[in-house]
């Protein structure tokens, strides 16, 4: 019984937490580092994570034991609200700078970085990309239409995926799929397909996204829930098939990225007692 006791005290104290649900701790994230807002691996072992609005325009490397190891300030680009990361083949580095929750801005922008593990110094200089929606005609549109907030980002042959969070009253669940070439510049956000994720408000908004380095799953997050995508065909990938998995934890997740095929990481930011913690998820096949 002291045994148990001692476990569920180190839950608590050490994980913020009750119930992990799925999920597997590895390690608390480092403590100023509260309000990460995106994640990806470019090796074992070892992660890169940004912090979203109102934090440096910096990004770090962090351990599993949760040590930071590293951080670059990134040259050229200011933090207005970094909501996502993700990666290339050749280990280049994408920052969506598209947080938008009042659905007002108009310089949405994504910095694209050079592979961080091979780069020297502490600065790291960042090439912009920059874009816009289309189909939004007014800066905010009307409340059944804001859905041009984003949170999610990934990579996939000479292009970058956003996925949008859906922000409309009443709450539609609608999430809209754009594509964007990765290469700096101005562009046009080309609309490539639309999917409703649930409609349960806030839980079932899009917060984080990736792809699976075999390119066969995509993978959606939420504040508690994952959507796989599998079997898709390009570049509505939402004409494959989706599952929606329950994490059984209601913690502020917001960044994901592929370990491996079939092997997930997950963070979610500091709220109160719970957050900031580094997690794991196996995907059954």
């Amino acid at each position: 019984m002291k045994t148990i006791l001692l476990a569920l005290l180190a839950c608590t104290i050490l994980l913020g937490c009750s119930n992990l649900g799925k999920l597997t701790f590895i390690t608390k994230l480092p403590k100023n580092l509260g309000e990460n807002s995106g994640i990806i691996t470019l090796r074992d072992s070892t992660i890169w994570l940004i912090e979203d609005r109102g934090n440096n325009d910096e990004i770090y490397l962090v351990d599993f034991k949760g040590m930071l190891l590293k951080k670059f300030e990134v040259k050229n680009a200011k933090n207005q609200d970094w909501e996502d990361l993700a990666t290339d083949r050749d280990g280049n580095i994408y920052i969506g700078d598209f947080g938008n929750n009042h659905n007002k801005r108009k310089n949405l922008a994504i910095y694209k970085l050079p592979n961080p593990e091979i780069e020297k110094g502490a600065k790291i200089d960042a090439e912009k990309i920059t874009f816009n929606y289309p189909e939004q005609e007014a800066f905010p549109p009307k409340m059944a239409e804001l859905n041009y907030d984003a949170e999610a980002l990934f990579f996939h042959q000479g292009y970058l995926y956003v996925i949008t969070k859906n922000r409309t009253v009443p709450f539609s669940g609608e999430a809209f799929i754009y594509k964007i070439p990765a290469k700096p510049g101005k562009h046009m956000a080309q609309l490539v397909g639309k999917f409703v994720t649930c409609k349960q408000d806030v839980i079932c908004q899009v917060t984080a996204a990736d792809i699976s380095p075999d390119g066969t799953t995509i993978a959606l997050l939420g504040y508690g829930k994952l959507w796989l995508f599998t079997d898709f065909k390009w570049d509505d990938f939402s004409n494959g098939k989706m599952k929606t998995l329950n994490l059984g934890v209601s913690t502020q997740l917001e960044s994901l990225c592929f370990w491996n095929d079939d092997t997930l990481l997950l963070s979610d930011e500091e709220r109160g007692n719970t957050g900031g913690n580094l997690y794991s998820l196996k995907l059954k096949k």
